[in-house]
């Protein structure tokens, strides 16, 4: 099977608006619940990134030439289609990922929903940071900036959000008038095609250039030649440090090129006993669970002031042992489905072992269930360790992130050891406290280093009205969500001068009778 009964195209790549089929079973994807059927197939074709990146380019003059309000014509029209198919993305995102229908129906709406955000221009919205200005320097002389689109960009999408993740750097990148190159994951190239069928379908609909977005399949060699290719002049990348680290030393020689990275997070909750305790629960066990711990945001590290430890911990534990696990698409409710491959799931498990052989104490263990299906399933895991360290050190508090519902706990005596032990990561995505003293939450608030700093709420979950990214391992200072606008265009300073009497400068001569 090579076309998932949700998807318009058989297996393709999208090149110059053309969809260039790609028969073949070298890429494979398949439903993590059942890992016997195939979702997707595909023989990536490595030259397609050469022409799809011509048709970028070639496109680029049409598409700028379309206006802000051509491009946001396109956008609302793409919106509208995403907002009716809803429910078809969510199948595909559910049986390519694992993810549980409510999780997977959440993800396929917020499509749409990012188009909003990224259009809105009321006072703090993104867009007007980017809307360009003049300002008076003299009687006769203004300053103007204005912003331009830095041209075709490259989006490396992650298999967690296969189609809300790129989408949020392809929207903002498409209104500030760039052309797209998508690369999925090629864990969920499906997810990734049918993101692409959406955007075509829009900007055929609007008239729009052919070759405004293209679409290459493949793994890491269609990656590297992607974001290493001269074409290019933006990489809007989502996903892990080692491969964004690869990003970044393949682009040393060209500071001209955007790179905008959002990566992973070893993030912290800390609890402190004047907290509402059940609050603070259900957000942690939430916040470590959710996705079955396959979100950057996951909390990774519970850090709980002694004097409630004991019996916080006890409780988180007896809510993860009691999280639903099991099929997607079950008719009864469930918190958590599959990882999204074998390896994945063996990944957590090792890390567990790993963990109780360097001092590390099995609160909850993790383990992999039989569940009709044979999928890659593994409940939540507890350990208590002694401290945390923010380095590779051989010890179970070390600076780790494993991408699975596997949360690491210690105990602090006080809110300084709190935060420094917050702070002891390489990682800085996101934190949270859970307390109601507001000199602590204050505190707390301008000392944790992490993008995303949260009060009694879980680590897990972003607002798209916000910024959204991290510092570290976890970023380089290009949040998305509302400003991702940001990184998709740049300034130009101009200043236009009106008038005739140019300053004649110390030691400069000039006669009128020069001219003739």
């Amino acid at each position: 099977m090579t076309r998932h009964a949700t998807l318009t195209h058989d297996a393709s790549d999208l090149v110059a608006g053309q969809w260039r089929p790609i028969p073949g079973e070298a890429l494979v994807s398949h439903n993590p619940a059942h890992p016997d059927q195939m979702v997707f197939a595909c023989s990536p074709k490595l030259a397609h990134v050469d022409e799809a990146l011509a048709a970028a380019r070639a496109a680029l003059p049409a598409w700028r030439a379309m206006g802000l309000d051509g491009r946001a014509r396109v956008l609302r029209t793409y919106q509208k289609l995403a907002s009716e198919r809803v429910d078809a993305m969510a199948e595909l995102i559910r049986h390519e990922t694992g993810k549980v229908h409510w999780d997977s129906k959440a993800e396929a709406g917020l499509l749409a929903g990012k188009v909003g955000i990224t259009l809105d221009d009321s006072p703090g919205a993104g867009r007007t940071r980017v809307a360009g200005f003049d300002i008076e320097l003299t009687e006769t002389r203004v300053g103007r900036c204005r912003f331009r689109p830095h041209g075709v960009m490259g989006v490396v999408g992650p298999f967690n959000f296969p189609a809300h993740l790129p989408n949020g750097h392809m929207v903002p990148a498409l209104l500030m008038g760039n052309t797209i190159v998508l690369k999925p994951s090629d864990k969920t190239p499906a997810v990734g095609q049918a993101l692409a069928e959406l955007f075509d379908e829009a900007l055929r609909a609007e008239g729009a250039p052919e070759g405004v977005v293209n679409l290459v399949h493949g793994a890491a060699d269609v990656a590297v030649k992607l974001v290493t290719h001269d074409e290019l002049d933006g990489i809007l990348f989502t996903g892990s440090w080692p491969v964004g680290r690869r990003i970044l030393e393949s682009n040393l020689d060209r500071p001209g090129r955007i790179v905008a990275l959002e990566m992973g997070g070893n993030n912290p909750a800390v609890v402190m006993p004047d907290a509402d305790l059940r609050q603070a629960a259900v957000e942690v066990a939430r916040g470590a669970f959710v996705t079955t711990g396959q979100r950057c945001t996951c909390t990774r590290r519970l850090i709980v002031h002694e004097s409630i430890a004991d019996g916080f911990i006890a409780a988180v534990a007896k809510i993860a042992s009691n999280l639903v696990v099991g099929p997607p698409d079950a008719e009864h409710p469930v918190f958590m489905g599959p990882l999204v491959t074998a390896e994945a799931r063996d990944a957590v498990l090792r890390e567990q072992a790993r963990q109780a052989e360097r001092g590390g104490e099995i609160v909850l263990a993790a383990s992999s269930p039989e569940i009709p299906g044979g999928g890659h399933y593994v409940t939540p895991g507890i350990t208590r360790v002694d401290r945390f360290y923010a380095d590779d050190r051989d010890d179970a508090g070390c600076d780790t992130e494993t991408f699975g519902p596997l949360l690491r706990v210690c105990a602090v005596p006080d809110l300084d050891t709190a935060i420094q032990q917050a702070n002891a990561t390489r990682f800085g995505l996101a934190a949270s406290i859970f307390t109601k003293d507001s000199t602590s939450i204050d505190r707390f608030c301008d000392e944790a280093r992490a993008g995303c700093v949260n009060v009694n709420a879980a680590t897990a979950g972003a607002s798209g009205k916000l910024p959204f990214g991290g510092l570290g391992f976890s970023g380089n200072h290009r949040p998305a969500g509302s400003f991702s606008l940001d990184y998709c265009a740049y300034p130009v300073a101009s200043m236009i001068e009106s008038g005739d009497a140019a300053a004649i400068p110390p030691g400069f001569t000039f006669e009128d009778s020069w001219l003739g």
